[in-house]
Parts: structure tokens; C-alpha cells; sequence
């Protein structure tokens, strides 16, 4: 079974994931021609390599244009995906992510998911973020996804409704009955999408299981904490299903 094992020592974003998986081997050029699939219009994608502390890593960009990109709704987001040419899992697993995000935003601000209009989410960079990061585990192959707990920054970030305490309360909501740790780190280290990524397509949060390591790839973050900002993904096959691994639902427990 071939694995994808995200190491979030610094935490995760939508952006950082794509980093990392275009470093593990991802193809550049068929995610572009792939996301071109999806009825959005508006950016441009390129990436840069950079070193981190000396570490290696691709920093993923999404270039917005001058196109002011409304607040979409659930609905709205699920039809884009759901209409365009994608492979069928890349849709269904894309939209479940969405799914997840509406309901943590709903549960945190009192409505139902079909009520809820992404702000900073529902633009396109973070379709792109989202739908992406499922293409390049889909093109490299990828069975099964784990990761390990997660690390919660601190501070405040300003939102479409205000300044809110970090970790986000939508982020708070989606990180219920995963693993996560306190860090003396100002800032946000794990984002909404990101949050919304790992706990939708991760199996499993545990240390690093018994692997035959084929690729690794560091993906950059965007803030410069006090640690290496490089989100780490180890792709390989899964030698051994013994050990004890921590969940966040019970269908995998």
C-alpha cells in the first residue's frame, strides 16, 4: 500500500501541502492542465524553490488577478467541483473536505452549512488549495494518508469577521478528537484549509509508521516562525500494520 505520512512539526496550509507533494514528485505541468477542469477563472499558478534553514523546499503560489472573487456557499463550491471533468475520487474527496470546512464554520457560527459564504476560504486560491492538494495524492497514487499531531500557535488573526484568537474557532471545530500540542510560536501554524485537508484525507494521526521510504518533499509556509517553516511529506509503502496509532473517528479505529 503506497502512504503519504505528513509530518506537521510546523504546522499545515493548503499552500504548504501543495509545496510539499509538487517536491515529492507531484508533476507541475499535469496539475495545471488538470485544475484547468475546474470552471474558475482569475489565476495563475507557479512555485519557487527555496532553502529553509538550509532545507530544500517548494514554495506553491496561487496569483490572484485583479478579479474579485465573491463569497461562494457550499452549494455553490460542491457544483463548481461536481461539474467540472475532474476524476470522480479527486471530486468526492474535494468536496468532502468542503463539506467538513462548512460544517466547522456553521458549528461556530450558529448556522447550517448551506449557510455558510467562505470568505477567505471560498475564493479561488483556496479551490485551487483544496482541489490540488487531492490531485497530487492522486497522481502520485496515494492509498492511504497519516500524519502526526499537530502544532497550535498563538496570537490573533484578522478574518472577514474581525480579530479572532488563534487557534481559529473554525479551527478549533475541525481539529476535535485529533491529536494537537501547544507551542510557544506567535502566529497560525495550522490554517482552516489546512485543517480541513489533513482531517478529511488522513486515516490516522500517529508517529511515522513502519514505511519503505520512496520520495520526500518539504512544501514552504509563508510566515517565518521561530522553527523551520516546511510542512514535510514522506511518500512510500507501508511495511507493517501492527502499532498503535491515534484517531479522529472511529470508522478508523
Amino acid at each position: 500500500m503506497r502512504i503519504a505520512y505528513f509530518d506537521c512539526f510546523a504546522g499545515i496550509s493548503g499552500d504548504m501541502c501543495l509545496g510539499a507533494l509538487v517536491a515529492a514528485g507531484a508533476d507541475f505541468e499535469t496539475l495545471k492542465k488538470e485544475l484547468l477542469k475546474l470552471p474558475v477563472t482569475g489565476y495563475r499558478l507557479f512555485y519557487e524553490k527555496k532553502k529553509l534553514d538550509g532545507v530544500a523546499a517548494v514554495d506553491f503560489l496561487v496569483d490572484m488577478g485583479p478579479e474579485k472573487q465573491p463569497a461562494r456557499s457550499l452549494p455553490e463550491i460542491e457544483r463548481i467541483i461536481g461539474g467540472s471533468a475532474l476524476p470522480e475520487e479527486v471530486k468526492a474527496k474535494s468536496k468532502a473536505v468542503f463539506k467538513r470546512l462548512a460544517e466547522a464554520e456553521a458549528a461556530v457560527h450558529g448556522v447550517t452549512p448551506e449557510k455558510v459564504h467562505f470568505h477567505e476560504v471560498g475564493a479561488v486560491d483556496a479551490i485551487i488549495d483544496i482541489v490540488g492538494t487531492v490531485l497530487c495524492l492522486h497522481l502520485l497514487g496515494i492509498e492511504t494518508v497519516y500524519a502526526s499531531p499537530l502544532p497550535l500557535g498563538r496570537g490573533f488573526v484578522p478574518c472577514a469577521h474581525g480579530v479572532l484568537p488563534l487557534p481559529a474557532p473554525a479551527t478549533l471545530e475541525l481539529l476535535k478528537g485529533v491529536p494537537v500540542y501547544g507551542v510557544n510560536t506567535e502566529g497560525e501554524l495550522v490554517t482552516p484549509t489546512g485543517a480541513a485537508l489533513i482531517t478529511t484525507l488522513a486515516g490516522a494521526f500517529s508517529s511515522l509508521p513502519e514505511i519503505l521510504v520512496e520520495r520526500i518533499g518539504h512544501g514552504a509556509g509563508k510566515n517565518s516562525p521561530e522553527r523551520p517553516n516546511l510542512l514535510r511529506v514522506f511518500i512510500g509503502r507501508l511495511q507493517t500494520s501492527q502499532g498503535t496509532v491515534l484517531c479522529h473517528t472511529p470508522d478508523y479505529c
